[in-house]
C-alpha cells in the first residue's frame, strides 16, 4: 500500500512516496519535487563477502532521457555509459552516505537513483540525496541517518535555498552541502544538523560568507529531516543484526607489542615509498607470526594493525605536535614551479609540492573545438575543458591503463570550477581552452596541484587570466576538546584524519571547495579556523607561483592559432557559407585557415599563419561587402538584354550596365562589346534606395582593380 509523505522545502512542496515501486528492494522511495521525480532503491545482501574488511558500496545515479521527453542519439537509441553529471551526482551521494554505515559492515550494498522526470526548476541532486537517505531509513540496512542535501546560492547578497537553474546562472555562489541529523540538539532544540559533505564553486567569495552559507544551508534542511523521522516512524523496519570483525583486547595488546615501536619509527620516514615499504614489511611479519596456526585470525589482526597505525599517526600530531614529515600544523611542503617545459604545447606548467607533482598542458582551439555535452535537461557547450589523469605509476603501482574513473572526473571537475572565475570572457579571448593535468607523482591532494599547474600553463600560454588561483587540502584531528587543523595534508594524514577539506581561490576569495568529514561536531569555530588557515596557505602558494611567472605572457604561443573575428550583417551569412558550403570550402582550401560562422554574423578565422589569416579575411570581406559608389570592380556578365547587361560585381550582387555606358562611342548592340561570362571592369555610378545598382564601363576604361 503506497503512502505519500510531504513537507515544504525551500518554499516548495517535496513528497516522498513509499510502498509504490520496487517492492523487492530493501528500501525504495519515489521523491517528487515539482515535476522532478527521482526513484531511489537500496539493496544490501544478507551474506558478507568473504575476506572483505571494507564496505563494498556501489552508488549509481542515472538520468533517463524519457524524463525530458527525449530519445537518445546514436545508433542504439538507448542510454549508454554515464555522462559527467551522472558520475558527479553518484560521487556526491556515495561520499555522503559511505561514512554513515557502521564500522565492520561488509555486506555488498547498492543504491540506484533514477531520474524519471525533470522540470529544470527543481534540483534532481537534492531529490536524489533525500531519496537515498529515505530508502536507507525505511530499510533494515544499518545506517546512521537521516541525512539531506541542499543547494545554496546567493543573489544580490541574499542566500537562496535550492535556486532554480536560471537563478544558479546569476548566483555568485553554488554550494551543495549534505547534513546529518544528530540528537540531542543544542540551545533547547530537539536536534542539530551537522555537516557531512560539501562541494561547490564561488566567484571569489570571502571565507566568512562561506561559513554563513553553510549555516544557512544546514538550517534549511530541518523540514526534510523531520519528514524522514515521520516516514521511519510510520513504516521503517528494524535494522538487521550483523557480525563485524571483533578484536579482543589480548589480540590488540599482542599486535601493539609486536609492531608499535617499529611502526613509530617507520612513521618518521619522510619519503612515502620508503615509509610504505617498511610498514608493509612490518605488517607482513606480524601477520605471518600471528596467523601461522590460525588463518582465521588474519582479518582481526589486519584490523588491529590498521587501528594501531591510525593511533600512532594521531598521537604524533596531537600529542607531540609533529607530523610524519616533520612539519608543524600550518607548514606547507616545499614548492617549486616551472613554465614552458613543453616546447610545442601552447602553454605548460610543472608544479611540485612535496612528493606531489602535476604537469599541466594547455591547448587553444576555436569554437569548433568546444565540448558539447548532451544532458537530459538540455545541452551544454563548454569553451573551457579540464581533464585530470592519474596513471598508476604516480603512486608506484603497475596496473593496466583504463578510461577515466569517477575519481578522475570528480577531481578534474573541481579544478575546472576553481579556475573558471578568473578566465577571460569569450569576447575578450575567443578561444576554446583545454587543460590536461598529468599527475606524475602523488602524495596528498593532486587535485589541488592540478589547480596550481593549471594556473601556470594558462599564464604561460598567454591567456589573460584575472588573477592567480591556488588550491590547498586541509585536514583535521579532533579528540574531545583538542582540535588540530593541518595544512597541505599527506595521503597518510588524510587516511588517519577526520576531514579532507580542499579550498581553492585567489588573493581576493574562494573559487571552489570540496569537503568530506568522518566525524560529527564540525562547528562554526572549526570551519572559520580551517578556512582562515587555508587562506594563509593559499596566499603562500600564490606567492610561489608568482615568483615563477607574475602575469600572463603578452602573446600566445607561435604554435597556437591566431583568432580574428570579423562581423558581417546576419543576412550576409549565407554569402560567406555559399551553396552547400562552397564558399567556406574554397576559403579553407586556398588559405588553410579554420573558419566558423555564427548565425549572428560573427565569422571567426583561426590560423597560426598571419598571412593566411589576412587572405581569408579579405575573402570574407569580398563575399560580404556592399557596392560602393565610385568604386571600380571586376565583374562577370551574367545576363545580356537589349538595353544592356547585368554584371555580378560581388557574390550575389548584380548591377545594370546600360548600353549607353558600355563605351565612349555609340554602341548599337550589346553583344558588340560583352557576352555572358565575360569579365568586365566597371564603376558603380549609383545605388538607389531600393538597392538597385547602376554601372558604367566607359567610366572605368583604363582603370585597374
Amino acid at each position: 500500500m503506497s503512502t505519500i509523505f510531504s513537507a515544504e522545502f525551500a518554499g516548495r512542496n517535496i513528497s516522498v512516496k513509499t510502498g509504490y515501486v520496487a517492492g523487492q528492494a530493501d528500501g525504495a522511495v519515489m521523491v517528487i519535487y515539482g515535476d522532478t521525480v527521482v526513484m531511489v532503491t537500496a539493496v544490501s545482501l544478507k551474506k558478507a563477502r568473504e575476506g572483505v574488511d571494507f564496505l563494498p558500496l556501489t552508488v549509481d545515479y542515472q538520468e533517463m532521457t524519457y524524463a525530458a521527453g527525449k530519445i537518445p542519439g546514436g545508433f542504439f537509441k538507448r542510454e549508454g555509459r554515464p555522462n559527467e553529471r551522472e558520475v558527479l551526482t553518484s560521487r556526491v551521494i556515495d561520499r555522503s552516505i559511505r561514512p554513515l554505515f557502521p564500522k565492520g559492515y561488509s555486506y555488498e550494498t547498492q543504491l540506484v537513483a533514477t531520474l524519471l522526470s525533470v522540470d529544470n526548476e527543481n534540483d534532481s541532486d537534492v531529490a536524489a540525496l533525500l531519496g537515498a537517505s529515505a530508502a536507507l531509513e525505511i530499510s533494515d540496512i544499518p545506517f546512521k541517518g537521516p541525512i539531506a542535501g541542499v543547494r545554496v546560492g546567493r543573489l544580490d547578497g541574499r542566500f537562496v535555498c535550492n535556486p532554480s537553474t536560471e537563478e544558479q546562472e546569476r548566483s555568485d555562489l553554488n554550494l551543495f552541502l549534505v547534513g546529518r541529523k544528530v540528537e540531542p540538539g543544542t540551545d533547547g532544540r530537539p536536534f542539530d544538523v551537522n555537516l557531512v559533505m560539501l562541494e561547490g564553486s564561488a566567484r571569489e567569495i570571502e571565507e566568512e560568507t562561506v561559513v554563513s552559507a553553510i549555516e544557512f544551508g544546514l538550517e534549511s534542511m530541518r523540514p526534510v529531516m523531520m519528514l524522514q523521522d515521520q516516514i521511519r516512524a510510520a513504516i521503517g523496519r528494524s535494522k538487521r543484526p550483523f557480525s563485524a570483525v571483533e578484536i579482543d583486547e589480548s589480540l590488540v595488546a599482542a599486535v601493539t607489542e609486536k609492531a608499535a615501536e617499529k611502526m613509530k619509527e617507520a612513521y618518521r620516514i619522510a619519503r612515502k615509498l620508503d615509509r610504505h615499504a617498511v610498514l608493509d614489511s612490518i605488517r607482513e611479519a606480524v601477520l605471518k607470526s600471528m596467523t601461522s596456526e590460525d588463518a582465521g585470525l588474519r582479518g582481526p589482526v589486519a584490523a588491529a594493525l590498521e587501528a594501531l597505525e591510525k593511533r600512532i599517526v594521531r598521537d604524533m600530531i596531537l600529542g607531540e605536535g609533529t607530523r610524519i614529515d616533520g612539519r608543524s600544523h600550518a607548514d606547507i611542503r616545499a614548492i617549486s614551479a616551472e613554465v614552458g617545459v613543453l616546447p610545442r604545447t601552447h602553454g605548460s606548467g610543472l608544479f611540485n609540492r612535496g612528493e606531489t607533482q602535476s604537469l599541466a598542458a594547455l591547448t587553444l582551439g576555436t569554437s569548433s573545438d568546444e565540448q558539447r555535452l548532451d544532458y537530459v535537461a538540455g545541452e551544454e557547450t563548454r569553451a573551457f575543458i579540464l581533464h585530470y589523469n592519474f596513471p598508476p605509476y604516480c603512486v608506484g603501482e603497475a596496473k593496466p591503463l583504463r578510461s577515466p574513473g569517477r575519481r578522475e572526473i570528480g577531481h578534474g571537475n573541481l579544478a575546472r570550477r576553481a579556475l573558471m572565475p578568473v578566465l577571460p570572457s569569450q569576447e575578450e579571448f575567443p578561444y576554446t581552452i583545454r587543460i590536461v593535468s598529468e599527475i606524475l607523482s602523488s602524495n596528498g591532494s593532486s587535485s589541488m596541484a592540478t589547480v596550481c599547474g593549471g594556473t601556470l600553463c594558462l599564464m604561460d600560454g598567454g591567456v589573460p587570466v584575472k588573477d592567480v588561483v591556488a588550491g590547498i587540502a586541509m585536514g583535521l584531528l579532533k579528540e574531545g576538546d583538542q582540535v588540530v587543523i593541518l595544512s597541505d595534508i599527506l595521503g597518510d594524514e588524510d587516511h588517519s584524519g577526520d576531514m579532507d577539506f580542499k579550498v581553492c581561490g585567489t588573493r581576493k576569495g574562494i573559487t571552489a571547495m570540496q569537503m568530506d568529514i568522518k566525524i560529527d561536531g564540525i562547528n562554526r569555530d572549526i570551519l572559520t579556523k580551517a578556512l582562515a588557515q587555508a587562506r594563509e596557505g593559499r596566499l603562500f602558494i600564490i606567492g610561489k607561483i608568482r615568483e615563477t611567472i607574475s602575469e600572463p605572457r603578452k602573446e600566445i604561443s607561435i604554435y597556437a592559432p591566431r583568432i580574428t573575428t570579423v562581423k558581417v550583417r546576419p543576412e550576409k551569412v549565407r554569402s560567406v557559407i555559399g551553396t552547400g558550403g562552397k564558399n567556406i570550402r574554397q576559403i579553407v582550401s586556398e588559405t588553410g585557415v579554420t573558419i566558423d560562422v555564427e548565425d549572428d554574423g560573427t565569422v571567426t578565422i583561426a590560423s597560426s599563419d598571419m598571412e593566411a589569416s589576412a587572405r581569408a579575411i579579405a575573402m570574407v570581406r569580398w563575399l560580404t561587402e556592399d557596392a560602393e559608389v565610385g568604386k571600380i570592380y571586376r565583374g562577370t556578365v551574367k545576363k545580356v538584354v537589349d538595353f544592356g547587361a547585368f554584371v555580378e560585381i560581388l557574390p550575389g550582387t548584380e548591377g545594370l550596365l546600360h548600353i549607353s555606358q558600355l563605351a565612349k562611342e555609340r554602341v548599337h548592340k550589346v553583344t558588340e562589346i560583352v557576352h555572358v561570362g565575360d569579365e568586365v571592369i566597371v564603376k558603380v555610378l549609383e545605388v538607389d534606395k531600393q538597392g538597385k545598382i547602376r554601372l558604367s564601363r566607359k567610366d572605368a576604361l583604363g582603370a585597374e582593380v
